[in-house]
């Protein structure tokens, strides 16, 4: 089974801090309004709302990827 998990490119982020509004469960700010993950795959009831921070981000600096959960 393949897990989607949040990745963000942390050269193209400009700290919005929009995806931490939209998806706090699994992103949070640093000190700074840059964007931390911890890398664990999404629960199947955020993907929808995942999708959505990807999509309304103005740097394009989120993606989500598949990743082969173990």
């Amino acid at each position: 089974m393949n897990a989607l998990r949040i990745t963000i490119d942390p050269v193209a982020c400009d700290a919005y801090g929009y995806c931490a509004e939209l998806l706090p469960e699994a992103i949070s700010l640093d000190e700074w309004g840059y964007p931390v993950v911890d890398g664990r795959p999404l629960p199947p009831e955020l993907v929808a709302t995942a999708e959505r921070a990807v999509r309304d981000c103005p740097r394009r600096a989120i993606t989500l990827r598949e990743k082969n959960a173990r």
